[in-house]
């Protein structure tokens, strides 16, 4: 699926290289002709995490290549092999050397010396918050135009009027995909009371039908988790939240059948307050917490207490709440009777600790893209002395 959008992605932005125009403006001076040129924003550093690495390099390296510009990739030294195998594609497709370019190591030996260096002119980045703050500073050196694409931790709100089935089904897809591993995972859900119940046995008896397995294989729905750190983060904020009042649902626990410690389980943890770890933590891996609400303002004030803002989700029938809710809610995404939609038409990106800037849309072109100004007398007479006063 994946494979397929970000062909897309490709495919808009290079139907976008030959659609960015200059003008012509009705300037207020009568001897004066003057229009603006877009160019190149020039060098840009791309940083992009191990997770959805393909589809996250593709929101960059399409606008900038589509806009003029040079690109170094800089993969994530946890799973860099397949932004090497792009850039074997990228030089069977004919790209003249130096154009893209892919490189790869740790934050002291690669990353700082890329986001710092003189003739970087753009950075694009995508990762953590603590990261991306190294990364502003480094900026200082270069005065780099930067966005940031950072984590999440976004609230999915299910009121007593949607449809329970597809609500269960976008608390399975946004927690569960990609293993939890997705910076818009949907991880904290707020569930009306009158409905808690049932939508919780729902999402229960479908996570008792996901096949924890080898990646490889067609019948596996969730594969291991990158590294054992993030294992060991869950564990310890599964555990700190039972210490606080949660209980786990279900899962909670390493898939340990699997052949390998970095399988985990899908795992529920219903939370009696938004004070619990689970709901302040970026685990990324499969684990979603459930709290129960009363009233609409309930619901929007829970969703917003939290330092990040980059998804949101809402499912309801109601369609004055729709946009009621989605309005209020502190988020640079927000999907209604849906999760995780994305196409390269619209643009995506946070708030507060989730980032700014935004990538995707016809906008996205316009962020590698600086405009010249050109003034041109139009005027036969000669340029007046500007210290001869008329």
């Amino acid at each position: 699926m994946q494979t397929g959008y970000v062909a897309n992605y490709y495919r808009y932005y290079a139907g976008l290289a030959d659609k960015v125009e200059g003008n012509t403006l009705p300037i207020d001076k009568p001897d004066m002709h003057v229009y603006t040129t877009p160019e190149p924003i020039g060098v840009v550093a791309a940083v992009v995490p191990w997770n959805a690495q393909m589809f996250l390099t593709a929101t960059k390296l399409g606008p900038a290549l589509a806009a003029g510009c040079t690109v170094i990739l800089k993969a994530s030294e946890l799973a860099p092999a397949p932004m090497f195998e792009l850039a074997k594609l990228i030089k069977e497709a004919g790209f003249p050397d130096g154009v893209v370019s892919v490189i790869t190591g740790d934050a002291q030996n690669c990353a700082i010396p890329l986001t710092s260096h003189p003739d970087i002119d753009r950075l694009a980045f995508t990762g953590g918050p603590e990261t991306a703050k190294h990364v502003i500073r480094n900026t200082a050196e270069n005065f780099a135009v930067t966005s940031l694409e950072l984590g999440g931790k976004s609230p999915i709100i299910v009121f007593e009027d949607a449809d329970l089935e597809s609500a269960a089904n976008g608390l399975i897809a946004g927690n569960f995909g990609a293993s939890g591993q997705s910076c818009v995972a949907g991880s904290r859900a707020f569930i009306q009371r009158s409905v808690y119940d049932e939508v919780v046995a729902k999402v229960a008896e479908k996570a008792g039908h996901i096949v924890i397995g080898n990646p490889l294989e067609d019948a596996t729905h969730i594969g291991p988790l990158c590294t054992m750190a993030q294992i060991e983060n869950i564990e310890r904020t599964l555990a700190k939240s039972v210490e606080q009042g949660a209980t786990i649902r279900f899962g909670g626990e390493r898939a340990a059948d699997c052949g390998s410690q970095h399988y985990f389980k899908p795992t529920m943890v219903e939370c009696p307050n938004t004070d619990i770890a689970t709901l302040t933590t970026e685990m990324f891996g499969p684990v979603m917490s459930v709290v129960v609400f009363d009233t609409e303002e309930e619901a929007i004030a829970m969703a917003n207490d939290s330092i990040y803002g980059l998804g949101s989700g809402i499912f309801t029938q109601n369609l004055a709440r729709a946009h009621r809710v989605s309005s209020k809610i502190q988020s640079g995404i927000c999907w209604v009777n849906t999760y995780r939609a994305i196409s390269p038409i619209a643009p995506f990106g946070g708030i507060n600790q989730s980032g700014y800037g935004r990538e995707a849309g016809i906008q996205g072109i316009f962020d590698y893209i600086r405009t010249k100004t050109t003034w041109i007398n139009i005027s036969s007479e000669p340029m007046s002395n500007p210290f001869v006063m008329r």
